[in-house]
Order: structure tokens, then C-alpha cells, then sequence
């Protein structure tokens, strides 16, 4: 109930108080009831009216709050409910009572005995004034006869016999005239005359009397005047004897005798009484009909007043206990938000604050939880974004060695998308037989160990060699596209294969007992080992093949020189093809010898500010003629910055790489070779958040490309698919790119057939 409703309730139960007291009091009086008592009844049946219209609304209210199952709609309404029965079925009862009591009450009012009681009391009054009355008129009545044969003279001091103490005694004429008076009122100057008609009824009957006020108005059933009584008498004077014959006017006497005090009061109050007895008594029906109507405005004015104020009762008791509702429903909903207190000092008042109290430590206690979980989950997403961007794979297995997860290095590594094999055996995904088939045996090895208190490591470490696979985003193989010729001339033992350094241990999952299984690919490591190696090897191979070349040389040239005149012609022949093959030979061995020196031994590059565009330019001018037939075709990027690097080392990159693009698109046959030779400006963001710049330098052909066996070990020293190379062009780039703080990649055209190669030199001569 709003605060507007409870203010309205408050002043109308005053003003509806008012106006019932005015509407009893007004009941009580008969002038009041007669001037007010129908706008009264009219203002209490207004306020009945807008009572009922105030429970109506409430009631709608509380309707609608009801169907659209509002929650605590069903307590106001039992509260409304028996706060108004506790109103209404008393008001009810007494309601009955007082009706019947007015009803009994207005009957015994107007019993039989009070009647003829008052009414005999009334008849008294009337009789001793009557007699009073009839004795004034036979006085009178004798003192004219007196009166009659008197002169004015003596008829005065006759009067002043006669004159009693509360008595005026006056004679007039037929025309009003004062003849002689005595007594009267002090301070009155004229005496009350007779009027006409008293005079006219005294001369036909035998004198006027009468019981009348002192304003003369005579004293009847309908009079309502309370001044004080007076006998009033007229007797007509007869004629003098004396003058029988001479005109004479009539002459009347005039008695006015006062009613003692007493006497007047209470015929005065008996005949008033008997009046309103009289009228009461004619509308007792009336009557009966305005108390119940009273009545029974007041009970409905009672009961709307006590169904409002039932809803006000019932919204004030309520109130705390739909709070507490509401918030106990919240706090199930998860809503810990402090609720509105109730500002009393009771109990209701304590259980709010105490359920506040609760809420908000609940509130401080989920803050804490939350907090800490959301830390936790912060940690977990900086683990698995440290996971995810690992270079190594990691890879959870559970107890039966199916995969829980893995990341994204794993893909990258084995070559398979695992995204969609979660919960899947590893041993049965397809091409990863091997890999499950080590790692098994791995953890089957530790356990035994463990068993047997050989070792107390919790993990195993090992190398695995797997076959290498091209992958698809959808983890299918790539079919290998036409390749080149492939051959190792120091064997195949190791061609076409990756190398894994793995490193296992037990690790808790949510079935139970699982595995952890950190994998890094090696290859390039123990490609560089092999570098190493093989440099070692050439370097040896160099010194010890190279010193006996020369004395072989100089030894089949002395032959020849020496015999050649000797022998006979076919002799000789046969000499000299010997000779000359020996020496070819040795000087094709020298070359050998002088490619392994260079590759064991590099000299140290000179870097210096150099123009990749202009050296480029420079090294096409020797494969390009000019003609429009060439297969070469340049695409250089404009203000090109300038790199770091060393001329002579990068020319002889970049004739490597162009033979071996002309080599591949020798073997196209019917297609027609081409060569793209591009440069491009790289930009990308450092470690600092500073924006830096690179410079790529990218050969592609149409060629048949690389095999996966060269893909896997192409920079490999005597890796190669030429039947007369040496396979250490390749070998040879990555070297010299290495140095120069750069990196290249090989990899095979997507979009058609063809290999790519390209070189990325970080080193720009602005940041030197």
C-alpha cells in the first residue's frame, strides 16, 4: 500500500468519525435533526461510497497481484482476510443487538400509561386554570353590577377597594377609552385595553374570559410560547338605572389577574411534554427507520474501515516477512544483495538485520571464492596459453592411453589434427601406431623400473624416430606430388623421417591415473649435429684426399712424357686415354676436395649496408638474355631498405638457388619453365611492442618439387635429387643465411606444382 493511501485511510477514518458524532448528536435533537440531518446522512453515505471504492480498488489490486502469481500475494491476502473477519463479525453482532435494542427500546417509549398519565396531568392544569378562570369572571361580574349605578368618581375609589396586589382592574368605553384603572405593572403607563371583538363577545354572552401569555396570545395546543400566564376577563358593565332615558355608551370592565409562577411553569412544561410526546408518538415508525438507517451507515462505515485498514494492517505485518521471502528466494537464485531493513524495534525488525547480516557475509564469503577462482581460472588460462604456444606438444593421455587433450604444437609436430579425436585411443588414430607403440612401451619400462626400486625418476626420457607426414587442417594425409629424383648417396637410412625427444610422466585426470607426454621435434638439431659432422668429415676428407691428388697427377703426366715416344702407336693411343682419363679424374677430385673445404670451413661473413634489389638485378643479368624466351621473371619491390650482409656470400646464395630452379624446370618436359624471383618488405611488431621491418627474398619454379624425404632433410650436407650433385648447395645456403641472422625455408607450391624457397633477412642497415 502506498504511503498516499495510508495518509488518505488516516484522515478519512477522521472526517468519517466527525460526521458520524455530528450524524448522533443531530438524531438526538429534533431542530437540529430537522435543519441538518439530511446533508449529514448525505456526507456519511459519500464517505461510505468512497470507502467502498477505496476497498474495491485494494481488492482489485490485490486480484491482479494474485493471478499474475506474484509472490507474497497469497499471505496479504489471508493476512486481509482475517484481519477483516476480526473487524467485521464483531461489528456484525452488535450491529444485530442494537437494532433489535432500538427497535424494543422505541415501543416501551410510547406505552399506553404514559400516555393517559400525561395526558391527565395536561387535563389538572387546564381544570385548575378553568377554575381559577370562572372565579375571576363571577368577580367580575358582581363588581358590575356594583359598578353600574356609580358615578366615575365613585367607581374609581370603588376600583381602589377592590384592587388586589398582582390584579389590574380597568373600566373603558365601546370605543376603547379608559375610564378609571388601578394596579398594573410597574413601570407601564397604559393599561392593555380589550380589543373589539373581546369587547363584542362580552356585550352578546355574559363576559369574555380567557387564559392567555402577556403578549396576549392565547394558550392552545398549537402554541409554542414559554412566557408567563395571566387570566384575562372582560365583563360588560350593565346601564344605570338613573339614566334610563338619556343616551348612554357601554362601558366594560376589565380584569387581569397573573397566574402564579409555579402553576405556569408546569402547565407550561406538561402541555410541552405532552406535545413531543404527541409527535413522537405519530412518527415512531419514522424514527425507528432513521436509527437503523444510522445504524446501519455506521456498520458499513465500519466495515470498509475495517477492510482498509485490514490491508494496511496486513501490508505493515507483511512487509518484513515478504522482504525476508524475497531475499530468501533471492539468495537461492544466487542474489546476495543487502534487502531493505525494517526500521523497527521487535523482532521482525531483528530478523531482517539479522538476515542482512547473513547475506552479506555470505556475500564477502562468495567475493572470496570468486576471487579465488577467478585467479585460479587466470592461472589456468596463462598455463594453457603457456601450453598452447609451447613449441613442444604436450599431449594428456588418461589411463587407457586415450587422448584428454593436447595443443597446438602437437598437430604441428606429428602432423595430424587431433581436435576431434579427443576421448580416442591414440593406437588406433591413424598413423600414430608407432608413436602410441613407444610411448606404452616407455611408461611399461618405467613401471617395471619402478617396481623393482631400479631408478626413483617419475618420468622417462627418449628419442623416437617416426616416418615424417604431410598434414591437411583436417589431419588426412597430403598425398606427395611428382618429385624429383630422390637418393641420399651416404644411404637412406634416415630420410623421409622426423626425430622426437619425448619426455613422459604419471599425472592425476579426472578418471584416475593418467600420463603426461612432452614431445619437442629434433630434427633440425640433429641436422645440425649431422652438419657438424659431415664438416668435420670434409675437412679431413679435404686434407688427407688432396695430398696424394698431385703426386697422382704428376706421376701419370711423366708416363705419358716419357714413354709416349717409345711405344708403338696403339701403345701409345692407349697410354695417352689412360693418362688423360687419370688426370680428368684427379681434377674432378680437386673440386670435390675444394666444395668440402668450403663447406667445412666458411669464411666469416663481412656484413656491410647492401642493396638486395641491385645485387639481384646484377646476378639475372647472367641468366637472362634479353629475348622475351627467358623462363626468369622479376618482380622486385620498390624502395627496398637496405640489409645487412655480405655480397660475395649472398651472390653465392642466390646462383645456388637459381641453378637449382633451372635444374627442376629442366625436367618439366611439355611444360613451359618458369622462375619468379621477388623481393618484398616484411613489417611486424617486436618483442617491445616497437614495429619492425624485414626483407624476404622468395624463388619459386614450376617444377616437380620437393619429395618428402628432401623436405625432411634437405639442408642436410649430400641430401640431394641430382644424380650428379653433390648436395651441398643447400647445406651451403642455410649456412650462410644462418650467419647472417636470417632464415630459410623450403616448402612446395599449394596451388600448383613447384617448389618455394625463401629467405628472410631480419638484419635491416637502419637498425644497425
Amino acid at each position: 500500500m502506498t504511503r498516499t493511501l495510508r495518509y488518505l485511510l488516516v484522515v478519512g477514518g477522521g472526517v468519517i468519525s466527525i460526521l458520524l458524532f455530528l450524524l448522533a448528536s443531530a438524531s438526538e435533537n429534533s431542530a437540529l435533526f430537522d435543519q441538518h440531518y439530511p446533508w449529514l446522512l448525505g456526507l456519511n453515505a459519500l464517505a461510505a461510497i468512497a470507502l467502498l471504492f477505496l476497498v474495491v480498488l485494494l481488492l482489485t489490486r490485490l486480484y491482479k497481484r494474485y493471478r499474475r502469481g506474484k509472490f507474497g500475494s497469497k499471505l496479504l491476502a489471508r493476512l486481509v482476510m482475517l484481519f477483516a473477519l476480526i473487524g467485521i463479525l464483531p461489528g456484525a453482532v452488535i450491529y444485530l443487538v442494537s437494532v433489535q435494542f432500538v427497535s424494543r427500546s422505541i415501543e416501551s417509549w410510547f406505552d399506553v400509561r404514559m400516555e393517559a398519565a400525561l395526558e391527565s396531568g395536561l387535563n389538572l392544569g387546564r381544570n385548575a386554570l378553568d377554575s381559577s378562570l370562572t372565579d375571576l369572571a363571577a368577580r367580575g361580574r358582581s363588581m358590575a353590577q356594583e359598578l353600574a349605578d356609580m358615578s366615575e368618581s365613585e367607581q374609581v375609589t370603588y376600583l381602589s377597594r377592590q384592587r388586589d396586589q398582582n390584579m389590574e382592574i380597568t373600566i373603558v368605553n365601546a370605543n376603547g377609552q379608559v375610564l378609571a384603572t388601578v394596579g398594573g405593572r410597574i413601570g407601564v403607563l397604559t393599561p392593555a385595553v380589550p380589543t373589539a371583538a373581546m369587547m363584542r363577545q362580552a356585550k352578546v354572552t355574559r363576559g369574555f374570559s380567557v387564559v392567555e401569555s402577556d403578549d396576549s396570545r392565547p394558550l392552545n395546543g398549537e402554541s409554542d410560547s414559554d412566557g408567563n400566564l395571566r387570566l384575562h376577563v372582560v365583563i360588560s358593565v350593565p346601564a344605570s338605572s338613573k339614566a334610563m332615558g338619556l343616551q348612554n355608551d357601554s362601558r366594560f370592565l376589565q380584569i387581569l389577574q397573573p397566574v402564579p409562577d409555579y402553576l405556569a411553569t408546569n402547565a407550561e412544561t406538561l402541555r410541552l411534554a405532552y406535545s413531543e410526546y404527541q409527535q413522537r408518538s405519530v412518527a415512531r415508525s419514522g424514527l425507528r427507520k432513521i436509527y437503523i438507517v444510522t445504524l446501519t451507515l455506521t456498520l458499513l462505515l465500519a466495515i470498509f474501515g475495517a477492510i482498509a485498514s485490514a490491508f494496511l494492517i496486513a501490508s505493515d505485518l507483511a512487509k518484513p516477512l515478504l522482504l525476508l521471502a524475497e531475499g530468501t528466494k533471492a539468495v537461492a537464485e544466487g542474489n546476495l544483495s543487502p534487502r531493505p531493513i525494517v526500521s523497527t524495534s521487535d523482532e521482525l525488525g531483528t530478523l531482517t538485520q539479522s538476515f542482512n547480516t547473513m547475506t552479506r557475509q555470505l556475500l564477502e564469503a562468495r567475493t572470496s571464492v570468486e576471487k579465488n577462482r577467478a585467479e585460479l581460472e587466470n592461472a589456468k588460462a596463462y598455463l594453457e596459453s603457456v601450453l598452447a604456444n609451447m613449441s613442444a606438444g604436450v599431449m594428456v593421455l588418461d589411463s587407457e592411453f586415450s587422448i584428454v587433450s593436447v595443443n597446438d604444437s602437437v598437430r604441428r609436430i606429428l602432423g595430424y589434427d587431433f581436435s576431434g579425436r579427443i576421448g580416442t585411443p591414440l593406437h588406433t588414430i591413424e598413423g600414430q601406431a608407432l608413436f602410441a607403440e613407444a610411448i606404452i612401451k616407455a611408461f611399461s619400462e618405467q613401471r617395471a623400473q619402478l617396481a623393482s626400486d631400479a631408478t626413483d625418476s617419475l618420468h622417462w626420457q627418449q628419442q623416437i624416430e617416426l616416418p615424417h607426414r604431410g598434414a591437411n587442417t583436417d589431419g588426412s594425409d597430403v598425398p606427395a606430388p611428382e618429385t624429383r629424383k630422390e637418393g641420399n648417396k651416404e644411404g637412406d637410412s634416415t630420410s623421409g623421417k622426423i626425430t622426437l625427444l619425448a619426455r613422459g610422466s604419471h599425472l592425476p585426470v579426472e578418471s584416475g591415473v593418467g600420463y603426461v607426454v612432452v614431445f619437442d621435434d629434433i630434427s633440425n638439431v640433429i641436422s645440425a649435429q649431422r652438419s657438424i659432422a659431415w664438416g668435420e668429415v670434409a675437412r679431413r676428407l679435404a686434407h688427407e684426399i688432396k695430398n696424394p691428388l698431385t703426386p697422382i697427377q704428376l706421376s701419370a703426366e711423366r708416363l705419358q712424357m716419357r714413354l709416349a715416344d717409345k711405344l708403338l702407336p696403339q701403345d701409345a693411343a692407349i697410354l695417352e686415354k689412360s693418362t688423360t682419363t687419370i688426370v680428368n679424374q684427379v681434377t674432378a677430385m680437386k673440386h670435390m676436395v675444394d666444395d668440402f673445404r668450403e663447406y667445412a670451413k666458411t669464411p666469416p661473413a663481412k656484413p656491410s649496408a647492401l642493396d638486395l634489389n641491385a645485387l639481384t638485378e646484377e646476378i639475372l643479368h647472367l641468366y637472362l638474355a634479353g629475348d622475351g624466351r627467358d623462363s626468369i621473371h622479376v618482380k622486385l619491390a620498390p624502395d627496398l631498405p637496405k640489409v645487412m650482409g655480405d655480397a660475395t656470400q649472398l651472390r653465392q646464395v642466390i646462383h645456388n638457388l637459381l641453378q637449382n630452379a633451372q635444374d627442376a624446370v629442366a625436367e618439366n618436359g611439355d611444360i613451359a619453365p618458369r622462375i619468379e624471383v621477388a623481393t618484398e618488405l616484411i613489417k611486424y611488431q617486436g618483442s617491445g611492442g616497437a614495429a619492425r621491418g624485414a626483407v624476404r627474398l622468395t624463388i619459386t619454379d614450376n617444377g616437380p618439387g620437393f619429395g618428402p624425404k628432401i623436405l625432411a632433410n634437405a639442408f642436410e650436407p649430400y641430401v640431394t635429387s641430382k644424380p650428379k650433385g653433390t648436395g651441398l648447395g643447400l647445406a651451403m645456403v642455410k649456412k650462410i643465411i644462418d650467419e647472417h641472422g636470417g632464415r630459410v625455408d623450403i616448402q612446395n607450391r599449394s596451388e600448383t606444382r613447384g617448389a618455394k624457397i625463401l629467405i628472410l633477412l631480419l638484419k635491416l642497415a637502419s637498425d644497425a
